[in-house]
């Protein structure tokens, strides 16, 4: 009898010995999975920082912001994230790819991506991330790297809109299917059912990206009446119809040319499609002078612009209580930005395109409880090329050689290191009369930029150089070139530009053209 006791209490004790070595490994590999964050990544198109409401400025206090305003507690904004290329396709290709636009070849709006091409979702994939995107791709070619993808084609509509899977793609405008609602619910209600579905023992990367606030910004029936008794205030520089005003090197795209084509969606419906299909058409200007018709078109742009931005404010609450409610948050990386700024009205302007500061910023916020600050503000100069480097650093991935950013984890943390960037590097690679191609530096209080597309027979104006101090000229209406007190600045940054393109690979040696316009006109 004793004998069968102490052989019954060892297979007891061996028996609580295995089960309890099986529970520390799974306890370990739970651990290990928990280690890597979650990174759930929400980008809208134009969303620019002045329509954010956490930025300051004049409509601070008319934007419906409730979820930015809880992310922005919760996390990090910052104030100097800044696009290498301010148009929709280059930004969205440097964003994915680690690389400036010259390298990847994404230069232009009308540029694709090769499935062949590396980017960051599949280096993530290497660590074990299950990856997805879901929106707005805008990269012409089908996307690779993703576990799933779910995108619109070209900009896609926002009521009702077209959606291409790995089912029915085809490349470029074709294939898709169409779901019912408006376009932003719908894609962060996708984005939800892929985490719900997923394989719960991997990390994910998810990327949720909104058509809004993309032209013809328009929004969700809920918003309709936002702001419909209301006069939102207009920009310092509303009036600012003529480059001689500033002295700077080029027109920029008038207000009056929106107002345009409100006008012809008007008078012809059938080019109220993509881009044209305004809402709350008809739009009449008759009986108004040219400064009452400009006014009433921003009067347009602004309201539609917040109700469609409130849209997008409504989903980020969507996506954040799905997080909390799913017991995610806590390890998952959360950032909301803009693929650029966008003009409302700044020097009668709207679009992006230039180096001015509406156009370059891209507003970020970031949210990470178990090591970003709450609440807190960062000031360092960001560029989107280093949005993969972050990635890969927070997926404990290796991060490729040919990719040119750099981590700003230790930034986020408080922790600038000592030799990061004081100058961000941008170039607008396309061309026409009224914004021409440029390239130039932006610090932390000067700016200095080079247009070598008026060297083109098809230029606005003969002048090739704008300098900004953005201290003293935050709203940038003097065009401080020519200012005889920050000449050994200006020198010091034509220098420094020089070396900034050497560095990154730059230097249009096979344009020629190009170079002849720089020797001509560099000094």
């Amino acid at each position: 009898m004793r004998t069968e006791l102490k052989t019954i209490v060892a297979f007891m004790f061996l028996a609580t010995m295995v089960i309890g070595c099986k529970d520390k490994t799974a306890n370990k590999r739970k651990e290990e999975t928990q280690e890597k964050p979650n990174i759930l990544f929400i980008m809208s198109d134009d969303h620019t920082a002045q329509a954010w409401g956490i930025y300051g400025g004049i409509l601070e206090d008319y934007v419906h912001n409730p979820n930015l305003k809880r992310l922005a507690a919760e996390g990090t904004v910052l104030e100097n994230c800044l696009v290498s290329n301010s148009i929709c396709t280059p930004s969205r290709a440097t964003i994915l790819t680690g690389q400036y636009s010259h390298v990847n070849g994404v230069k232009i709006l009308d540029a694709g991506l090769s499935p062949d091409y590396n980017n960051i979702a599949k280096e993530l994939q290497k660590g074990g991330y299950q990856t997805s995107i879901v929106g707005k791709w805008h990269l012409k070619q089908e996307p690779a790297g993703f576990n799933f993808y779910s995108v619109l084609p070209g900009q896609g509509e926002y009521h009702n809109p077209k959606l291409k899977t790995k089912d029915n793609w085809k490349d470029y405008y074709e294939g898709g299917k169409i779901y019912e609602g408006y376009s932003t619910d719908v894609i962060a209600d996708m984005t939800i059912d892929w985490i719900k579905n997923r394989d719960a023992s991997k990390p994910f990367m998810a990327m949720c990206h909104f058509k809004a606030t993309h032209e013809p910004f328009d929004y969700p029936e809920r918003h309709a009446d936002l702001y419909v008794d209301e006069e939102i205030p207009s920009p310092e520089s509303f009036y600012d119809n003529d480059a001689s005003t500033t002295g700077r090197s080029f027109l920029g795209q008038s207000m009056d040319n929106l107002m345009q084509r409100y006008l012809d969606a008007t008078a012809d419906p059938s080019l109220r499609q993509d881009f044209m299909n305004y809402p709350g058409l008809p739009f009449s200007v008759d009986g108004l002078t040219n400064e009452e018709a400009r006014y009433k078109t921003y009067q347009k742009i602004i309201k539609d612009f917040m109700r469609s931005g409130a849209g997008v404010d409504d989903n980020i609450g969507k996506l954040l209580d799905y997080l909390e409610e799913a017991g995610l948050a806590e390890n998952t990386v959360v950032i909301y930005t803009a693929d650029q700024g966008y003009f409302l009205g700044e020097h009668g302007w709207f679009d992006k395109r230039l180096i001015f500061e509406e156009s370059i910023h891209m507003p970020f916020v970031i949210r990470y409880p178990k090591e970003v600050r709450a609440g807190a503000r960062n000031k360092d100069l960001i560029e989107n090329v280093d949005f993969s480097a972050l990635f890969a650093d927070y997926a404990g991935v290796n991060y490729p050689n040919d990719m040119q950013g750099r981590s700003f984890r230790e930034n986020l943390k408080g922790n600038t290191p000592n030799d990061w960037r004081d100058y961000g590097y941008y170039r607008y690679w396309d061309h026409s009369k009224d914004r021409p191609g440029h390239f130039g530096i932006r610090g932390q209080r000067y700016k200095l930029a080079f247009f070598y597309g008026n060297g083109f027979k098809r230029a606005a104006q003969n002048q090739f150089w704008d300098f900004y101090d953005l201290q003293e000229d935050p709203h940038e209406l003097n065009n401080a070139y020519n200012d005889p007190k920050y000449k050994d600045i200006i020198a010091d940054m034509k220098a420094e530009i020089l070396k900034q393109r050497e560095a990154i690979g730059d230097t249009d040696a096979d344009n020629p053209e190009i170079l002849e316009i720089i020797e001509k006109h560099w000094n």
